[in-house]
């Protein structure tokens, strides 16, 4: 029997919208850095809106916004966009392809248990994760709460042990999906009560301090937050970075499901038939959508 108040075990997360100040130096940013080629654009309310992505999956939404604040480190919002890849060779390729962009920031990199994860800075600031997941069968749980730890990852060993030429020649035609995004919010108990209790999220880590981890369908996580840089902030000023943390959901039923959650708990929404769009207590953009993967959806939410 479904949980209605649970998201359905067969949610995912979908490409995730950036507010861009320089579209032509981050699109070419993200080709090199990430192979994310541009799919589709689009103009909406004057704006230029353009999907890039891998193959015909789109993994990232940039939108021309010039002339509004830059990303402000301490303010909530986007901590990084994680982007998964199936094979350690598919990751291996990418981290190496990052690595060589003078663009990037490498800030570090973490065997998490569950995950093999490297960390780096976009152009305008935006934190991006690379990762790849251990098999689900290796991951260690008691009850409902997942073990991850950051344990030093030798990025160079890494290379040496997973990278080939063959990777780095067929990078572009290789998968990858957002497998979680991480937030920055005000504090941990406001963000459990909007995205666990309300949005239906079920926490798997609540043990980092000035942190929460929490998924859907037993996942290690969809979505995380923390307080590391923005302990107390309040909503958040128009500026460049995130724009919309985008989850999917099999079908009409599960947003009617959340809908009542959000009936019940107060919180305004939009509801657009294929999509419910509402903002967390940051003013963070969410939106859950029934159709994804598909890059006109992603250009008409």
């Amino acid at each position: 029997m479904t949980n209605e108040r649970l998201l359905h075990s067969a949610t995912a997360m979908d490409a995730v919208t950036l507010h861009v100040g320089d579209l032509e130096t981050m699109s070419d940013y993200y080709a090199k850095a990430l192979a994310l080629q541009p799919l589709e654009e689009r103009v909406r309310d004057r704006s230029l809106h353009r999907v890039l992505g891998r193959g015909i999956r789109p993994l990232l939404k940039l939108v021309h916004t010039p002339g509004i604040p830059a990303v402000d480190p301490r303010q909530a919002g986007l901590f990084h966009t994680a982007f998964l890849f199936e094979t350690q060779e598919e990751l291996a390729a990418t981290v190496y392809l990052a690595a060589q962009e003078p663009r990037s920031r490498f800030v570090g990199s973490s065997d998490h248990l569950v995950s093999e994860a490297f960390y780096f800075t976009d152009p305008e600031g935006n934190g991006i994760e690379l990762y790849w997941d251990r098999p689900r069968d290796q991951w260690d749980w008691t009850g409902n709460r997942v073990a991850m730890d950051s344990i030093y990852l030798d990025p160079n060993e890494y290379l040496r042990q997973h990278l080939t030429e063959a990777a780095v020649g067929s990078v572009a035609q290789g998968d990858g999906t957002i497998g979680h995004v991480h937030l920055q919010v005000g504090d941990v108990d406001t963000a459990r009560r909007f995205y666990v209790d309300t949005l239906g999220f079920e926490t798997t880590v609540s043990t980092y301090p000035g942190a929460l981890f929490a998924s859907a369908g037993g996942y290690h996580h969809h979505v995380a937050m923390n307080t590391w840089n923005s302990g107390g902030a309040g909503p958040r000023a128009a500026t460049l970075g995130l724009g919309d943390v985008a989850i999917t959901v099999p079908g009409r039923d599960d947003l009617d499901a959340l809908t009542a959650r959000l009936r019940e708990g107060g919180f305004q929404f939009a509801d657009e038939t294929s999509f419910v769009r509402l903002r967390d207590p940051w003013d963070t953009q969410v939106t859950v959508s029934v159709s994804g993967a598909d890059v006109d959806a992603v250009l008409s939410r």
